[in-house]
């Protein structure tokens, strides 16, 4: 089915057919429909399948059909970055309909945003801190709100919004039409649904779990080793843009720097960075003036740049959740993507709930010319040898070595323990060894110029 095939008027048609789309996704597709039925709607899918525009081109359509210079829809949002990449697709569709649309979130200044809401606004995306902050100052009226979005619900649920997002809905009138988005469902989300949505109509995708066009990949590797690992990696495929999953903002920060060091051109994003910080790392990265993002979690859930082809978890996530988001990251629109994840013994049992939970194979690969000194990477697998005293009286076997290994960017050492030397080889997955694919150009570090 082709877009002209859906109920949509030609403002907002023009609009869709001038960013040169032809066919809806699935989502949107069955979204689309239903919510220009003035249904509740309930959206579960992954990251990348197309379902900002599914709640974008409805309201823009019933916006558009009445406006009343009051603000009619609002769009939340877990981060800034998400804020800005809605909002600029909004302004995008919205080309043909003469909308007021602004975007609302922290890290600027509040001033320049009272001055847009006094002007007249008709949809507004945001985050909820601020979204609060102005209702508070009462420069910002929602009590004849007709549509509310929740967007990324999963992820406003971990980052502790969603009391913000109850006092926001609070404010509200119950004839709204609400519309929920999430890619995953824990609990205190579908508690949520309950409260918040009236007869929804369900559109679920897959099971929850990263896009089938993403094909997952591990590395074993001592913590030690770990930096030393991913510029081999990265030196040895051939990739498009790659987003580099840090667990911390230190860290992001410090092996962005590492990597800058090695002549890769990369930025990072994460919390510490001021707002124009932030949006110059995104724009540098979607136009090609950095190869390479390094990003903690919070921060990396505005990306949405169609060219990313490979995701690598420098530390691995710590919930089934954040993979999913992590690795949505790439296999966007329909194209493939790679997940890459850099796993140590501690991650081993994260490891293995993730797949259990994801339901997902993920095969192990090692490195031939890679040294990994002590550690052997194919019997990551291998059962855990307990160290308690048997029963015939056998006494416990010495702790395993530590040995120390410096890093070349970092002046401190890290604690490598934990490795044998020799286990059996009984693991249920064979170990293969690394091979690239060959869709994308090698990166090549440039060689530094000798001096003279």
């Amino acid at each position: 089915m082709k877009f002209n095939k859906l109920p949509l008027e030609e403002p907002v048609l023009k609009g869709v057919q001038d960013l040169g789309f032809l066919y809806p996704t699935p989502i949107q597709e069955q979204a689309i429909p239903s919510v220009l039925n003035h249904r509740d709607l309930l959206g579960l899918a992954e990251t990348g399948t197309g379902k900002t525009a599914a709640f974008l081109i409805p309201i823009l359509q019933f916006i558009t059909n009445s406006p009343n210079n009051k603000v009619s829809g609002l769009v939340l949002v877990p981060t800034r970055e998400l804020a800005q990449q809605v909002y600029q697709d909004a302004q995008a569709l919205n080309k043909y309909c003469g909308l007021k649309i602004v975007s609302i979130y922290g890290g600027v200044g509040k001033f320049p945003q009272t001055k847009q809401l006094k002007s007249g606004v008709d949809l507004i995306i945001g985050c909820p801190g601020r979204i609060l902050d102005h209702m508070r100052d009462k420069t910002l009226q929602i009590k004849d709100l007709k549509y509310l979005v929740l967007d990324e619900a999963d992820t406003m649920c971990d980052m502790g919004f969603l009391p913000d997002v109850n006092k926001i809905i609070s404010e509200t009138p119950t004839s709204k039409q609400t519309l929920l988005f999430s890619a995953t469902m824990p609990e205190p989300i579908r508690k949520l649904t309950k409260n918040i949505l009236k007869d929804p109509v369900t559109i679920q995708l897959g099971n929850l779990t990263s896009a089938a066009t993403v094909a997952h990949t591990a590395f074993p590797v001592p913590s030690g080793l770990k930096k030393d690992l991913l510029l081999h990696l990265l030196d040895k495929t051939p990739t498009g843009k790659v987003v580099i999953f840090t667990r911390t903002k230190y860290k992001a920060k410090q092996l962005a720097r590492d990597l800058s060091k090695e002549d890769y051109k990369v930025t990072s994003l994460q919390g510490n960075l001021s707002q124009s910080q932030r949006t110059n790392a995104m724009n540098g990265f979607r136009k090609g003036k950095y190869d390479l993002l390094v990003a903690t979690d919070i921060a990396a859930h505005g990306i949405d740049v169609s060219e990313v082809t490979h995701v690598i978890n420098f530390d691995f996530p710590g919930t089934t959740d954040d993979y999913t988001h992590r690795v949505g990251r790439t296999g966007r629109a329909k194209q493939s993507g790679q997940a890459f994840s850099l796993i140590t013994p501690e991650d081993k049992q994260l490891f293995n709930q993730t797949k259990k939970k994801l339901d997902i194979e993920i095969p192990l690969e090692s490195f031939k010319d890679f040294d990994y000194g002590i550690f052997n990477p194919s019997t990551f697998n291998d059962p855990i040898k307990r160290n308690s005293q048997t029963q015939s009286g056998e006494t416990k076997p010495k702790k395993p070595p530590h040995f120390y290994r410096k890093s070349a960017g970092n002046k401190y050492r890290k604690d490598v323990n934990g490795y044998r030397r020799s286990r059996s080889s009984s693991s249920g997955e064979k170990m293969k060894t690394h091979t690239s694919s060959n869709n994308y150009k090698r990166r090549v570090r440039p060689k530094s110029k000798s001096k003279v």
